[in-house]
């Protein structure tokens, strides 16, 4: 399981955003922060809420030098499907086998992933972790951002 204060494991994973559909590596983000937010299910009442959320106060997430990355267990071609449908304009990656889901110590019965969120320093050290155990609460991003700024 992965701990404030440890680097974060370094991944690549079929991802889209705006519609462009390519592989995405943690590591090339190195020199800015990261919001990693893992998530059960596309087109999931839960789900819908948070990353509407994150779509909705993006800029202030942006504003800190931040980029988000969703990351869920459906394929490619689901996340495109959602993402144009709520018009989401950061990748969503999939993480079909579940590898960074496990690494990340965030699996989860039935659902297949907890909700959960890590910020990652420009440093790639990760600097806030939270996972929930059940329910479909999560970090928003007026929590994230006091996070991001100290960072």
């Amino acid at each position: 399981m992965i701990e404030v204060g440890q680097a974060a494991p370094d991944f690549t994973l079929a991802g889209v955003c705006n519609g462009e559909k390519r592989d995405y590596t943690l590591s090339e983000y190195r020199g800015r922060k990261v919001v990693l937010a893992f998530y059960p299910g596309d087109f999931t009442p839960g789900c819908t809420r948070q990353m509407c959320s994150y779509r909705d106060n993006y800029s202030e997430l942006e504003a800190t030098g931040a980029v988000l990355l969703g990351i869920s267990p459906q394929d490619v071609d689901s996340h495109e499907r959602w993402a144009e449908k709520k018009d989401f304009h950061f990748p969503l990656l999939a993480d079909v086998d579940k590898k960074v889901i496990e690494t990340y110590g965030v699996g989860a019965p039935i659902i297949g992933v907890r909700r959960s969120v890590f910020v990652v320093d420009e440093n790639g050290v990760v600097q806030f972790a939270d996972r929930k155990l059940i329910g479909a609460t999560f970090v928003p991003v007026d929590k994230l951002v006091p996070i991001l700024q100290r960072q």
